[in-house]
């Protein structure tokens, strides 16, 4: 009997890695990217002796990835080379002039804290047991779920945890910080993972206050040949299955009869259409992009009045620097925070949405680390500013060539990151310059109203709110990556393609799936 068809849209770390799974199932499967280069939003770029990642750059919950691995018979330790960096991250704070590094060891953090702040370290400990509790438990119960069967929530640990789960939901974020500290650089290290999570400290909920428990006690690693090589360990284990990957084929449609998926309709980069049939199909693709482009009205199980409704998330102005000689006052990761964040977050994500000014600004230097990624001598800088997700901002270019507003916004970022690191002719040795703003999200992963990561996660596009991977219109089409269930972020798209798996399955259980998984099941 010859194996089930899988066709797989989008090349991204959710695609590539549900084509793996699909493929290790016993699916024959096959991967459709529009772009010359996978990895999605989690690309490359390479001029002058330097490289940039050109997305993504924290390696956080390493227990995902290497779960992951497993899941197909290998490891991260095995597929990567990983090291540690520590410090983790350094801290710049509007209005202090000295910076505060993170450390990679949890009890150097609570140590921190209370030389900072006198009493905030043995809250602090009670904080970090809570957090590390909350990752326990949602690794547990609602991040390898599909939502099928919410009875299963019901178990016994959830149940003890009500009270405290009623809390985690209700209070911001913001609000729960400040119960551990008073120190405004204290509580900016405690608020800002909720950028990770493509939203504000004012609006996540606190639930994800386990987010401190990945950075501050599990510690901050870096995969060598950054972010694209995690891509490359992917993709290199999804061709080990036997799945086939096609770059340059942009999808037009996915057909339907009589109620099910039959096939995807795509362009080859010479313009000939081609179709692909398929018993299954997963969108790894910008999921509003999906259901209102690729398929016919009659078959949207989010149709347009869905999205008025919710929030696609903020998105950046991105800048690549290569710059000549060292830079001294950045680590690998460094947090440039604003003083006024109510109003940085309220020009992103408030009724008024606009460029904020000052912004607060990230800045990754992997050639603190890794030598591979810049000549000698020589430093990469990566800065990302985030703005509102707002198409009309414009695009990013090479060498000032983008559109005005993103070069603005792209100068002014430069200027605060060589006033706080030390480095007064930061511009003058600029050697490489690329920017990319919102349109370029929309335009190159046609990412909803330009988003740089996904949808929001507020409580109401959290877990059991967020889109399902399933259409509840077309039997046999699926869905992976940020903008469905569990979320954003690299590790979330990787556990997408296990609960997409565990969906096919009908599998509604709650915890990762044993490792390593057989080959060649039936479905």
């Amino acid at each position: 009997m010859p194996a089930r068809r899988a066709v797989v849209i989008g090349g991204g770390i959710s695609g590539l890695a549900s084509a793996a799974l699909l493929a290790r199932d016993g699916f024959s499967v096959t991967v459709l990217e529009q772009r010359k280069q996978l990895g999605g939003r989690a690309g490359s770029w390479e001029r002058d002796g330097f490289r940039f990642d050109t997305g993504p750059s924290w390696y956080l919950m390493p227990d995902v990835f290497d779960h992951f691995f497993r899941l197909l018979g290998t490891s991260a330790d095995a597929e990567l080379d990983l090291v540690e960096l520590d410090p983790g991250y350094r801290v710049y704070s509007e209005g202090h002039d000295e910076p505060i590094d993170l450390r990679a060891d949890r009890e150097a953090n609570i140590a921190l804290f209370e030389s900072i702040e006198p009493g905030a370290g043995k809250k602090m400990r009670k904080y970090l047991a809570s957090a590390e509790d909350t990752y326990d438990m949602a690794v547990r119960r609602f991040l390898y779920t599909s939502f099928q069967d919410l009875r299963t929530l019901a178990a016994p640990d959830v149940l003890r945890r009500l009270p405290k789960l009623a809390r985690l939901l209700i209070e911001p974020l913001s609000t729960f910080a400040e119960s551990a500290v008073r120190d405004r650089r204290l509580w900016q290290v405690l608020g800002y993972p909720a950028v990770f999570l493509g939203t504000s400290p004012y609006a996540a909920p606190s639930m994800y206050h386990l987010m401190s428990h990945l950075d501050l006690a599990d510690g901050v690693l870096y995969p060598k040949g950054g972010i694209t090589a995690v891509i490359a360990a992917v993709e290199r284990v999804a061709r080990r299955e036997g799945a086939k990957i096609i770059a340059g084929a942009k999808v037009e449609r996915i057909l339907v009869e009589d109620g099910h998926v039959t096939g995807v309709v795509h362009r080859d980069r010479r313009g000939v259409q081609h179709t692909a049939p398929a018993d299954l199909v997963v969108s790894a693709a910008d999921l509003r992009h999906t259901e209102l482009q690729l398929l016919d009205k009659e078959h949207r199980t989010y149709p347009a009045a869905h999205w008025a409704k919710r929030d696609p998330g903020p998105s950046a102005v991105l800048v690549y620097l290569g710059v000549d000689g060292p830079v001294p006052g950045l680590l690998h990761h460094t947090l440039v925070f604003t003083e006024d964040w109510k109003a940085n977050f309220g020009a992103i994500f408030g009724a008024d949405r606009h460029v904020p000014d000052p912004a607060s600004i990230y800045v990754c230097a992997p050639s603190e680390t890794d030598p591979t990624v810049a000549p000698p001598g020589a430093s990469n800088l990566f800065l990302l500013v985030p703005i509102p997700a707002d198409p009309s901002i414009g695009k990013g270019g090479i060498d000032g060539a983008g559109d005005y507003e993103v070069e603005r916004i792209a100068d002014r970022a430069i200027d605060v990151v060589a006033e706080r690191a030390g480095v007064p002719d930061l511009r003058d040795r600029i050697r490489v310059r690329r920017t990319i703003g919102p349109r370029d999200f929309a335009d190159d992963y046609n990412a909803w109203n330009g988003s740089m990561l996904g949808p929001a996660h507020t409580l109401k596009q959290s877990a059991f709110f967020r889109e399902k991977n399933a259409s509840t219109k077309v039997d046999g089409l699926y869905y992976a990556g940020a903008s469905t269930i569990p979320g954003i972020g690299l590790p979330m798209c990787l556990i997408s393609a296990e609960v997409l798996l565990k969906r096919i399955h009908g599998d509604t259980t709650t915890e990762p799936l044993p490792t390593p998984l057989p080959t060649g099941a039936t479905v």
